[in-house]
């Protein structure tokens, strides 16, 4: 290997070195500051050459830039920026954005340490729903990763997702350049296998051989680390079979997804990202249903992996309005009644109810209002009141929604000016919650859908959640922000104003 470089060097006449971040066998990663950014930090990754013969080091540099420039074309906020590639002295060097956090194996042992406890089931399935997206991305460019592992996942500091660091696809065609052209006589050579024994498949170590089962297999690994505590060795039998449920507790159906990750043959595992996501989605959904005690059955075909998940949603949700269709028309004609006119003669009340139902259960509230005025036509305001309110599982949200509309004095339109407002008005909205206006929102989840996939569901939601006052332009900007490629998220962006226009 070649000698370190000294703290104090600058490289390429712009980047000071800061101290060795770490050693491998293609060179040593440093931490440095950018002098022509206002000393910011960066990393600069080196891959030295092991050999002397000039005309191999010219040809590889030449190869190696054109692969790395498609590494330079990755623009997501869950992956390092890929800065600059440049030679200094016969080694070439990456330049990263600096990532300011711990790995996930510093925080996992910090906390064993102080709990003696590793992460929950909820836990590991939230990561993997924060990473599985990141994987989603690089696939889509046709890039496998090749070293996934707890050292190569961080959490930069006042951050809530992990970062995917150190691509292995980097090392792999470094390596495949220099022994390409190396003219060894040793017709028996091959270029070093990338990847961790414990973390990386059969394949990959065995045989070279990476395809994106290959990174899910290396997740599903670091899942499982972090599930239980342990390293791989303590986990795997002599066999090298995979013996890990008699250490950690978990559902049956999460155990199914980590075991379908961990398949032996790349064809018998997740065969995509996003195949997982909806099935780690399923799960939520699920769970999430039973600890709300929403009574529903479910077939085996009505959740499919090419469901999204506002589309699972709404199917159980429909299936539950459905199957108590004759308890509610029942309920209905034994309501007191306040107002002997049907709501459907009100639409400004109705559109009053959904921005009001919205904020408790979401933008499935429309869905909810559709349905319960089909059933029920000449439902009356008290009726209407109270059978929305059943629809919201919590008793006491419930309650809080019956006594907000009940503060309003008059249903009627013609006596509650704030409710003759239109809603169709993407004007009038400007400075309204987003969360009022669940066309708005369904129109943004099919736009976004088919920029980001089906997380785009989860995207909207989580973004609600944690900001729900959020006007429509503020959303708009938010998602915008939030779309890696900046020529499609320009291109979202038109298509969300366009249709506001």
């Amino acid at each position: 290997m070649s000698t370190e470089i000294n703290p104090g060097t600058l490289i390429n006449n712009r980047y000071l070195i800061q101290k060795t971040l770490g050693r491998g066998g293609f060179g040593r990663t440093y931490l440095a500051l950018d002098t022509q950014r206002f000393s910011e930090p960066c990393v600069l990754k080196e891959f030295s050459p092991d050999t002397n013969n000039a005309s191999v080091i010219t040809k590889s540099k030449e190869l190696f830039e054109r692969e790395a420039k498609v590494l330079y074309q990755i623009q997501h906020n869950q992956i390092p920026q890929f800065l600059a590639l440049l030679t200094h002295e016969e080694k070439l060097f990456i330049v990263q954005q600096y990532i300011d956090g711990k790995t996930y194996l510093q925080i996992l042992d910090d906390r064993l340490s102080t709990t003696g406890k590793p992460f929950s089931e909820m836990e590991v399935r939230k990561w993997l729903l924060d990473m599985l997206p990141v994987l989603e991305y690089i696939h889509g460019w046709n890039i496998i990763h090749r070293d996934i592992s707890l050292e190569n996942v961080m959490l930069p500091y006042n951050k809530s997702k992990p970062v995917l660091i150190d691509f292995g696809v980097v090392k792999e065609k470094f390596t495949q350049i220099f022994f390409t052209n190396s003219f060894s006589q040793n017709s028996f050579s091959r270029p070093s296998v990338v990847g961790k024994i414990g973390y990386s498949p059969p394949e990959q170590l065995r045989l070279g051989k990476c395809y994106p089962s290959s990174d899910i297999y290396a997740l599903g690994v670091c899942a499982l680390i972090i599930l239980t505590g342990k390293m791989p060795n303590l986990l795997i039998d002599e066999s090298l079979n995979w013996q890990w449920q008699s250490h950690v507790k978990v559902s049956d159906s999460f155990a199914g997804i980590i075991n379908k990750m961990l398949e032996y043959l790349p064809a018998e595992r997740y065969q995509s990202a996003k195949e997982l996501i909806i099935e780690l989605e399923n799960i939520r959904n699920h769970n999430t249903n039973t600890n709300n005690s929403i009574n529903i059955q479910v077939k085996n075909d009505d959740l499919k992996p090419k469901m999204s998940l506002i589309g699972i949603i709404s199917s159980l949700l429909l299936r539950k309005i459905q199957n108590n269709r004759k308890q509610n028309a029942q309920k209905v004609h034994n309501f007191a009644q306040l107002d002997q006119t049907p709501v459907s003669q009100n639409p400004q009340f109705i559109n009053y109810c959904q921005q009001q139902l919205t904020s408790f259960v979401g933008p499935l509230a429309s869905i909810v209002m559709q349905q319960t005025l089909e059933e029920n036509p000449d439902i009356v305001s008290k009726d209407f009141i109270e059978v929305l309110a059943q629809k919201i599982p919590d008793a006491q949200r419930a309650e809080d929604f019956k006594n907000h509309i009940q503060l309003q004095k008059e249903f009627k339109s013609e006596e509650t000016p704030a409710l003759n407002k239109s809603p169709e008005s993407p004007q009038s909205l400007t400075n309204s919650p987003a969360i009022t206006n669940p066309d708005f929102l369904d129109h943004c989840r099919r736009e976004l859908t088919s920029f980001v996939g089906p997380f785009a569901s989860v995207v909207i939601r989580d973004t609600l959640e944690e900001n729900p006052n959020l006007t429509p332009k503020q959303l708009i900007k938010t998602l915008v922000d939030g779309i890696p490629n900046e020529k499609r998220a320009k291109e979202f962006e038109q298509r969300i104003l366009k249709r506001r226009e």
